[in-house]
């Protein structure tokens, strides 16, 4: 039914649902889909596959937007329905989602790899059976103290600083996305490993 130029991509944000996660470090792939959505001009209000999706075209392409809703450790279970339904390979999913190496902003974009601890892609890699899938992430800094907890770590907020920075990298993480659909990992990899605003 429709030709190669309407191949199907998924991007993935991950998060956790609900007002206690708002704002947290683990959301920040939840509000990067959220600001491609606006970009896109795309309402992610469709409720299925255990997630919260929305459906748009871009250069021709059929475009996915999801936000899984089973919190962060099951993620995958939600990716895995969404795609297997509309026939999506792993090569095709770009997860966009917090990295605690990276300082506040700061993105690196990645063809594949491991979970590297992540629950999220974790969950994921279980689900898909493969690390094949494109990755986009999000800095949020590491642990001020190593004693300290990374689940609290992860579930706390940005300074006011911090936050400043990371609202105005957030845009750029959608626009890495969409330059892997456009241009492939490599491109986009070229133009926005190491990016910071």
């Amino acid at each position: 039914m429709f030709g190669r130029k309407s191949e199907s991509w998924l991007i993935v944000g991950l998060g956790n649902p609900g007002k206690d996660y708002t704002g947290t470090r683990h959301n920040c792939g939840f509000r990067a889909i959220d600001a491609l959505a606006g970009e896109l001009g795309c309402k992610i209000d469709k409720g299925k596959f255990q997630g919260l999706y929305g459906q748009t075209t871009y250069l021709g392409k059929k475009l996915f937007l999801l936000k899984p809703q089973t919190y962060m450790n099951l993620s995958g279970r939600s990716v895995l329905q969404l795609s297997a339904y509309y026939n999506i390979p792993p090569q095709r999913i770009i997860v966009m989602f917090d990295d605690i190496s990276l300082e506040p902003g700061r993105l690196r974009v990645r063809a594949d790899g491991s979970a590297g601890g992540h629950n999220g892609i974790k969950s994921i890699i279980k689900e898909l059976g493969s690390e094949a899938f494109p990755r986009v992430k999000i800095g949020v800094g590491a642990k001020p103290h190593p004693e300290q907890d990374l689940a609290d770590w992860v579930l706390s907020t940005f300074s006011a600083s911090e936050e400043k920075v990371l609202s105005a990298s957030l845009p750029y993480a959608g626009k890495a996305a969409l330059c892997i659909v456009e241009k492939g990992v490599s491109e986009a990899a070229n133009q926005y490993n190491g990016f910071r605003p």
